[in-house]
């Protein structure tokens, strides 16, 4: 079984900035990155990943149209069980305040300290073994 995890974010650097910095596990298929450029996107991605394989959900908090924070909620109820670690280059008490209420496992500040996402990574990875 696969495990994947999805990254939502508006911005288009952020794919490869992501695939560079994971391309050693992506290249021994530890795990699976999937992108999703917007909100709406990203909840087509939660309904098609189904059953347990999905093990992390990162969501930038500030898209047009449907935010971060907006499709927190949303993306809780249709799969509970899957962790969401939100992304903001706003990192105040007040956003990590909203973010930990509505339901987020965490909340990381950009730019991004990859090695504490990659034990974050592992982490599900661990659970989900």
């Amino acid at each position: 079984m696969s495990l994947l995890v999805l990254v939502v974010d508006d911005e288009p650097d952020v794919e490869p900035l992501f695939r560079q910095q994971f391309r050693k596990e992506l290249r021994s298929e530890r795990f699976v990155m999937t992108f999703a450029g917007s909100a709406i996107e990203a909840l087509r991605e939660i309904e098609m990943a189904g059953g347990a394989s999905l093990i992390l959900i990162l969501s930038d908090i500030n898209m047009p149209g449907m935010s971060g924070l907006e499709l927190l909620p949303r993306a809780k109820a249709l799969r509970p069980d899957v962790p969401i670690i939100m992304i903001t280059a706003y990192g105040d008490a007040e956003t990590r305040r909203k973010a930990l209420e509505s339901g987020a496992e965490g909340l990381f500040t950009k730019p991004i300290d990859f090695d504490l996402l990659r034990s974050e990574i592992e982490l599900r990875i661990g659970r989900a073994a």
